[in-house]
């Protein structure tokens, strides 16, 4: 079946926010978004429930259909308790900050123990930091020149990098995602 599109809509254009069957988003950050043309495929396989529409509809010589802006699958897809150890996760556990000086330019990470004298590369062992920082603190330890992180490292549950993952939300945020968006956060009184 070829659709055509009834108003001009870019490839990047009317992402649908994908909801657990729970009605949780899959993933505060990066936000968990499909596609408009993987929406509306996962809605002819039976994959999701619609829950909520744009207002631009794509067309084939035999059906119409509203693009999905939220979608909810029909199956429970259980979290991961315990994240990928990524350059991206550390950086988000960490708030996209050199954990030395503050800084958000040029993150790189730093190892602690230094690599050249036995440190891993492990949820423990690795710090964000800015270029300038893991230049000065070089293969030394961080405590030998007075650069003591502001938080030590520590291996994050999801839990932990979805916290802070609300604290960067994308740049855009449609008006029909906002009622599946942080619902579980705390009200201000």
């Amino acid at each position: 079946m070829t659709l055509h599109v009834h108003q001009p809509v870019s490839p990047e254009a009317c992402p649908a926010l994908v909801l657990n069957a729970d009605y949780r988003p899959l993933s505060y950050y990066p936000l968990s978004l499909w596609s408009w043309q993987d929406a509306i495929k996962a809605v002819f396989l039976d994959r999701v429930n619609i829950v909520s529409r744009y207002d631009k509809t794509v067309r084939s010589p035999s059906f119409e259909m509203r693009l999905p802006s939220v979608v909810s699958l029909k199956t429970y897809v259980k979290p991961s308790r315990f994240p990928a150890f990524t350059r991206f996760n550390v950086f988000l556990r960490d708030r996209f900050t050199c954990q030395y000086c503050g800084s958000r330019d040029d993150l790189t990470f730093d190892h602690l123990i230094p690599r050249s004298k036995g440190g891993q590369t492990t949820w423990d062992n690795v710090v964000a930091a800015c270029s300038p920082c893991n230049l000065r603190k070089g293969d030394r330890l961080a405590h030998d020149v007075g650069m003591i992180p502001h938080r030590l490292p520590f291996a994050p549950t999801v839990n932990d990098l979805h916290q802070n993952g609300r604290q960067f939300p994308p740049n855009y945020l449609h008006d029909s995602w906002m009622d599946y968006l942080y619902w579980d956060t705390e009200l201000d009184p």
